[in-house]
């Protein structure tokens, strides 16, 4: 996820010209600023680039899922379905908002597995978020179909997955609303910063209002008053919409070179016996963030990481990531809280408790599990190193 590795002059540029107008905040100063709004036209062009008629942008994508939820009006009593495997702010911003974050099962496209949601879904399911992991799309049309004829708002985090789409159409519009991430690592990058896309205009107008304290921004400007509800600061900076300006330019170009790399060194393991890709529900839009594997059985895996380590091809063994697997979530499991009355865990008479083990379908696929992250300038050279790598490694386990 590599938007750093191509900043230059383009942003440069961008930053040079908020930085001549003196206007670093997002809103008011029309004098100063001379008509020039640098975060509502990344706003604007982001949404329009995915396919939606709204953009939000906000502080960071765990932000953008702390406003989404607000703006669905989740909150203590509700539940939202989340996979096992995800970053740990999509079940963080669910805690927070003092809901119950309920865990779903993923299958071998390492995304929330459609067969297995509907069990989770209940009369106090408020949401569900789907993630669409290393960049590439869940099978977004079933679990988008089950969650309409549930009743259910669906929200996609798509915080890997900038410029994805699913058969043609952007991901982060087949919900109720779409979440990104612009932090240091991502695509697109604007340092830190996150954007909520959406087609509903109240919910547009509600997430904009909670972002900014409840401020009002319609028809234009703010703190026009008549607020309807509290809120927090959740804003981005102009700093950061310029930024944002620039990457998003080069975001076809990033893709572009992702997926020829992704796909030399998949050509390359091809053939690499007891190996077996990640199933990815549409290859054409996938935004090629990682290439992922599966190996036999979980020993395979983790002998075969310490063989290509060895070698200088190191992948991510996701079994043992503590950011994004379930079992390795050990603040989940012990209700870890800075709150001295246990909130979010303790809520009355009732604890939330959750087990390493309680899903073993995901700890079945992130065990066999390896991924390669997937840069801009991987020269040849390198990407045929590792993909030697890999075979050496895989002769060495077998």
């Amino acid at each position: 996820m590599p938007g750093f590795e191509l900043l230059g002059r383009e942003e440069e540029k961008q930053i040079l010209d908020v930085l001549s107008r003196g206007v670093l905040f997002r809103y008011e100063f029309q004098k100063e600023r001379r008509g020039v709004y640098k975060v509502r036209q990344f706003e604007q062009k982001f949404a329009a680039h995915h396919g939606a008629k709204y953009g939000l942008a906000v502080s960071s994508g765990s932000a953008a899922l702390k406003v989404a939820l607000a703006g669905l009006g989740v909150g203590p009593g509700d539940e939202v379905v989340v996979p096992g495997f995800t970053f740990v702010a999509s079940w963080e911003a669910v805690l927070d908002a003092g809901a119950t974050p309920v865990f779903a099962e993923i299958d071998d496209t390492l995304n929330l597995d459609p067969k297995l949601i509907e069990q989770k879904i209940g009369p106090r399911t408020r949401a569900v978020i789907c993630v669409h992991m290393l960049g590439a799309p869940a099978r977004i049309d079933k679990i988008a179909r089950l969650c309409r004829q549930s009743g259910v708002p669906l929200i996609e985090d798509t915080a890997q997955a900038a410029g994805g789409t699913f058969k043609g159409k952007g991901l982060g519009t087949f919900g109720t609303c779409g979440t990104f991430s612009f932090d240091s690592v991502k695509t697109v990058t604007t340092g830190e910063g996150g954007l909520v896309i959406t087609n509903d205009q109240d919910l547009h107008v509600t997430a904009s209002e909670y972002h900014d304290h409840g401020h009002d921004h319609a028809p234009v400007g703010r703190g026009n008053e008549g607020r309807r509800f509290f809120g927090f600061n959740f804003r981005m900076m102009e700093l950061q919409g310029a930024l944002g300006l620039a990457q998003l330019k080069k975001l076809p170009r990033m893709l572009r070179i992702q997926r020829q790399n992704k796909a030399a060194l998949k050509e390359g393991l091809a053939g690499i016996k007891g190996l077996r890709f990640r199933r990815v529900p549409d290859t054409a839009g996938d935004t090629a963030t990682f290439l992922s594997w599966f190996m036999p059985d979980a020993g395979r895996a983790a002998a075969m990481n310490q063989a290509l380590a060895k070698r200088g091809a190191g992948a991510v063994h996701w079994q043992a990531n503590t950011w994004h697997a379930f079992p390795c979530w050990e603040h989940l499991h012990a209700g870890a809280t800075p709150i001295a009355s246990g909130w979010p865990y303790k809520r009355g008479r009732e604890r939330l408790k959750y087990r390493p083990d309680d899903l073993p379908q995901t700890a079945h696929w992130l065990g066999r599990c390896l991924s390669w992250p997937i840069g801009l300038k991987m020269p040849k050279k390198r990407l045929t190193q590792m993909v030697e790598a890999a075979h050496e490694a895989a002769a060495e386990v077998e």
